[in-house]
Parts: C-alpha cells; structure tokens; sequence
C-alpha cells in the first residue's frame, strides 16, 4: 500500500506561520535585502504553543516543496512548503522539528517533471561531509571579545601593522596518534591563539571555512555560504575560536568566495530544476579553469543571497575582514577564456558590469555596518582602483593583495645569487606602482602547491644559502611598503611543499635553522609592530625613499621607511649575494649613532654573526644625495635595519 494515500485520520493541524513579511519579499526580490539569513532557511519557534520549524527556501520555478529529513523518514510528499505570493519563496512549520533535525528540501520543478533534494542554501549547519543534508540549528552563544571589537578599529587601520598568518585549518596541526586527525575549532583555539600571539602576527586569515563537499578544493568550491565546515565543529565551536582569538587580540579574517560554486547535485548548482543562482549559457554561467558554475550577479536574488552571506560573518561571527577570493575571474568576461567562448556587455566590453556593481554594492554595505572591519581584495590584475572608494570611482575595497610584486620577487630569489645583478629591475619595478592601491604583499598557500615547492625549497643554494636566502626574503618583504601576508610553515622553513592531507611538519623545529628561521619572523614582526615608520605609510608615498636603488653590479638595495616624524626613520640595507659587502657607503639624512635594530645574519637566527657591533656612527661625508653617510658591513646575503639613536 503507498504510504501517501489518505489517511482516515483526522487532517493534521495546519500552522500559518511565517517569518516573512511583504517588505522581505520585496527587498529580496529588489535584491536589497542583506540579511535574508534572519527569516530564510531554518527557524525554530513556537507556534501555538508547538514546539518547531519554520522553513523556507527560494525556488520560483518549483511546482511544489517538500520538506524531508529525519522527522518524516525522508518521506517526499508529507510536509509540503507553500508558495508565498509570487516571490518564488516557499515557507511552512514542521512542528516537532526541533534543533539538530536532520532535513533537506524535495523541488518538483516545473521544467520537465525534474526531482532533486536539495540541502538548504541558507542553512547554519550541514552535515559533515561526505554527508550532505542540512542541520536544524540556532545560534545562540554568548561572547566575550567587547575589548576586542572596541579596539578593531584602530587595529585594522590602514596606519596599524597589519602582519597576517594565513591558516588552512585542517592541516595546521593533526593528532597523529588519532589517525591523523585535524584538531576541532575548540582545539586548535588555544594553540593557534598561543603560537600566533608568540611570532608577533596580527591577524589569522582562514582558508574558507564555509561548507565544501570536496576537502581537496581547500573550501574554495563553497556549498553552505551559512555554515561553518561542520568537519571541525558546530557553529558554536567556530563562534568559540574566534572568540578566543579575539580575546588574544588576535584578528580574524575569512576567505570567502562570491566568484563560483561547484555543480553537486545538493548545491546551487540547477536549484529548481532551471539555472536559478548560475548563467544559463556556458559562455557566462561555466568556469572553465574550475569547473564550477559562475552566480548570475544580474539576477536580484542572487544578490541578496551573496550580500547576506557577507553581511552574516560580519554580523553573527564577529569577522574582522573577508578577503574576496578570485575577483580577477569576477571582471572580466573573458577571463580564462578564448574568442567566441564569452558574450560581451551591452557595450561591446570585456568588463562584467553586473559583478562589478556587485562588488560596490558589497563594500559599500560591509563598510557602512562595519566600518571598523577590512575587505580585501584577491586580484590578479592591472583594474583600476580596486582599492579606491566607489564614490571615485574605485570598486570599494580596503585592500588588494599584490600579486605582480609576489611573482617578482619570488622569479628574483630563485636565480642564482650571480646572476641577480641582471635582474635587479624585479627589486625594484614594484615602486612605480606601488602606491596605486592599499596592498598586501602575499607569500600564500597559492606559491607552495601543484609542484611549485616550498618557499624554502624555492630558495637557490645549499641549506645555509636557502635559509639566509629565506630570511631576506621575509627582510625584504619587511621592508617594502604594504600589509603582510605569509602562509603557516612558511615561518619555519617547511620542506616539503603543502598538502591538505597532513600537518605542517612540526618536527624540524628541532634543527637550529628552522628553529633560527621562526626567531627571525618573530624579531621582524616585533620590529614591523613597534616602529612606526615601517607601517604607519604602508600605504603613502610619503613613508618611503630609496637611498640607492641602481646598484646592480653587487645586488644591493637601500631604503628609508619614514613615519610620522624623522626620529621614526628606519634605514634598510639588503645584499642579494653570498659576498660580504665590507665598507659599503650609504647615505643617510642625518649624523649621529644608527644602531642595528635587525641583522638577519646574526647567530640566533641561524647566519654567520656578519654585522656592524651593533650600528655605526654616521660621517659627515655625503653620499647618494644626503649629507652623511654610513659606512656598513652588509652581512651575506643579509638585511639590516638600522634605526638613529
């Protein structure tokens, strides 16, 4: 006997209950509603005096919505959702479907009779994959970061240090004993928070930690743009690490990923049976490097979708900046693409005019509720003023990851120490442009995967060499303007490249390199923090000065990071080559006693102990156009920072 038939039993009690209102429909079908996360997706309540759900779930082109899950043994025709006016939303209570229920929604499309069981779009926790239903959820908690978030302001400035720890969290550290088990949001909190705080950075940047399918794609092919990975916790969990983050003062950043979403038949991807989130045509609505389907910015309940996503880590989990992933493929037609493979905008152009109205949109709100937060931008090419405010024109980011000076530097330090004085332009190139937008110079989990080999083992020479090598690279990082950004293992020298299967490799921190490599980071952060001029004008011209840039023939750079005032003024020395520089003349603005703050040589941190006894006084004999001069010891393949006193 079908299990649908009629029941002789009397009909049960019919609930009108919704959370929506006319104003949510109309905001959301405006594409202006940017909280649709506080009346769509799964609500527990009481009606009537019954314990419930109220679900809903976008779905214009369904011809009918069931709810199903564990409270109806997944059955695909008791609980349907009804449609609410002509805003392609469908609502209804389940009464009894209390926290931790397990459901999905049933769509019965319109087009062609099509059936699929979809996880909720907007739900607050999923399964842990490789299951794929939602999870009835609240998100109650109870923080304790007000000292924090009364402070981020200052500590996110533009003029604030700004030293991020980029983290892939199920790869960070595992319990090998536990068959190499990541640790949960709850137990890596107070490790990261301890090992953080100890090196100096002032912001961890996650990987995404929305909700995935596929563990290899790091989170960057999102499914659950609601949800935290319940692969290492409840939202709670997640709540609790950042709160524990916070309370070390400690910012946290999220990677977040409006760009593309992967094709699994419990995602986005042909939602209703019709391509509701995506492009219909290929041309505009396929990723052809990923694989993955590109939202429909156009459409104006995409927009309230991905705009409530933003708005919900800003808003329930207390982010202090998304850094947007892939903006680069988000506009441009053509990106990635051949002739005839792209349909050009109304004008003839390249230029997604609806993903960069999108982009506006989204700093704009972001900043307008959060005004103290960062939004950062992952952008891979020459677009014009990302990082400017929209009212001139600019797509509205606070910041933009430099990507040309990261594949510069990265081509410079692989050449052979000879043969650097031919490409000395890389060094430099970066100045011209430099101050065109608010950067961040990233070392990234990007530059140590797919064959490309750790940053160590990037570094040309023998093991002496890659480590000196290694520590003037972050010197020179250091020294350049703009925020930092370095990827976990990077600070101690990993070995092998990265792989999201195991940890970093813990145990080389007993060899005295690595271990001379993390001491080093640490003194440069503790610098970068504590010396205004190397991160008060990050981002201005007026916080940096070459004293000699031409120096090819020995590899040498020199430069002025200034701050506020002159006494703030830090001299940077840096020789790309294994040979001492012994006497080298360098100018500076004024005479007295330069003390060395930093000398990447020195003995604790794994060099030769090359140096100046610890600064030199400055002679009054002009060079490189100033009236007194140092004359210096630049250590091998060595930086020093020298500072007046």
């Amino acid at each position: 006997m079908s299990r649908n038939l009629a029941s002789p039993e009397a009909p049960p009690v019919r609930y009108d209950v919704s959370l929506l209102t006319a104003e949510d429909f109309y905001l959301f079908n405006e594409g202006s509603h940017y909280r649709i996360y506080e009346k769509m997706g799964a609500h527990l309540m009481d009606a009537k005096g019954t314990q419930g759900t109220v679900f809903s779930v976008w779905a214009p082109n369904a011809r009918n919505v069931y709810v199903i899950g564990s409270f109806n043994g997944w059955d695909h025709a008791s609980h349907p959702l009804q449609a609410r006016g002509n805003s392609g939303i469908w609502e209804g209570f389940v009464p009894g479907a209390g926290k931790g229920t397990v459901y999905k929604f049933h769509i019965v499309s319109n087009h062609h009779g099509h059936r699929v069981d979809k996880a909720d779009p907007v739900g607050l926790l999923h399964e842990k994959p490789p299951r794929t239903a939602s999870l009835v959820w609240d998100l109650e908690y109870t923080w304790n970061d007000a000292d924090w978030l009364s402070k981020r302001g200052a500590r996110n400035s533009l003029h604030a240090p700004t030293s991020v720890y980029e983290v892939h969290l199920g790869s960070w550290m595992r319990v090998s004993e536990e068959h190499n088990r990541p640790l949960s949001y709850r137990e890596i909190a107070p490790r990261l928070a301890e090992y953080v705080g100890k090196l100096g950075f002032t912001h961890i940047e996650f990987l995404p930690i929305m909700e995935h399918p596929f563990y290899g794609s790091w989170g960057y092919q999102t499914t659950g743009y609601f949800a935290p990975t319940a692969r290492y916790g409840t939202p709670q969990d997640f709540m609790y690490l950042v709160d524990y983050l916070h309370q070390h003062n400690i910012g946290v950043i999220l990677d977040w990923v409006p760009s593309h979403f992967p094709s699994d038949a419990h995602g986005l991807a042909y939602f209703d049976g019709t391509h509701l989130f995506e492009h219909s045509d290929s041309r505009q609505g396929f990723h052809p490097d990923w694989k993955t389907q590109i939202f429909n910015y156009g459409r104006s309940e995409v927009r309230s979708f991905l705009m409530s996503s933003a708005m919900f880590w800003l808003d329930r989990y207390h982010i202090d900046g998304l850094r947007v992933d892939a903006v680069a493929s988000m506009l441009y037609l053509d990106y990635s693409r051949k002739q005839g493979e792209w349909i050009p905008n109304q004008f003839g152009g390249r230029e997604n005019l609806e993903a960069i109205d999108f982009l506006r949109r989204f700093n704009l709100e972001s900043y307008k509720e959060h005004p103290e937060i960062q939004t950062i931008a992952e952008e891979s090419t020459s677009y014009p003023m990302v990082s400017r405010p929209v009212h001139l024109g600019g797509l509205g980011f606070g910041m933009k990851w430099d990507m040309g000076w990261m594949h510069d530097t990265l081509k410079y330090f692989q050449h052979d120490p000879i043969h650097r004085q031919y490409h000395h332009n890389s060094l430099t190139f970066r100045m011209l442009y430099s101050f065109h937008e608010n950067f961040v110079l990233p070392l990234s989990h990007d530059e140590v995967v797919h064959g490309k080999g750790s940053l160590l083992g990037k570094m040309p020479g023998d093991d002496w060499q890659k480590f000196a090598n290694l520590r003037l690279l972050f010197a020179y990082m250091y020294a350049q303007p703009g925020k930092k950004l370095l990827f976990m293992g990077g600070e101690f020298g990993q070995y092998r490249e990265w792989s999201h299967d195991r940890s970093l490799d813990w145990h080389l921190l007993e060899g005295p390199l690595h271990r001379g490599l993390q001491a080093w980071m640490e003194q440069l952060n503790r610098a970068y923090r504590s010396e205004p001029a190397l991160h008060w004008f990050d981002n201005d011209p007026q916080g940096f000065e070459w004293v000699d840039c031409n120096d090819a023939p020995a590899s040498v750079i020199s430069l002025l990071r200034k701050g506020k005032s002159a006494e703030d003024a830090v001299l940077v020395a840096c020789n790309f080559t294994p040979v001492p520089r012994l006497g080298y003349r360098v100018g500076v603005p004024s005479g007295g006693y330069w003390k060395e703050v930093l000398n990447s040589d020195a003995r604790e941190f794994g060099g030769s102990g090359s140096g100046n006894m610890g600064g030199a006084e400055a002679l009054p004999e002009g060079a490189h156009g100033r009236p007194y001069s140092l004359r210096l010891t630049l250590p091998p393949l060595g930086a020093l920072f020298l500072k007046k006193v």
